[in-house]
């Protein structure tokens, strides 16, 4: 599914409105925190806060972190 958006002047920023569609998939509402992961290629997926979510991601960090030239080697 892909669902279209425009980057938006917001003050001294920039940023993008989720449209309807897009809030109901990720099931999250105003106010809900949302977390930007990167993916290859230039892009995000957009992952709505869970439980345990954050911890899980530090722990992924740390050990991206750890086993970062074992990562680049295998990624060749």
């Amino acid at each position: 599914m892909a669902i279209p958006t425009k980057v938006r002047k917001i003050g001294n920023s920039l940023g993008i409105v989720l449209p309807k569609e897009a809030l109901q998939t990720l099931r999250v509402q105003e106010g809900d925190t949302l977390y930007l992961t990167g993916s290859p290629e230039h892009s995000l997926r957009i992952n709505p806060d869970k439980p345990g979510f954050a911890e899980i991601m530090q722990i992924a960090e740390r050990g991206m972190q750890r086993y970062r030239n074992a990562l680049r080697e295998l990624a060749k």
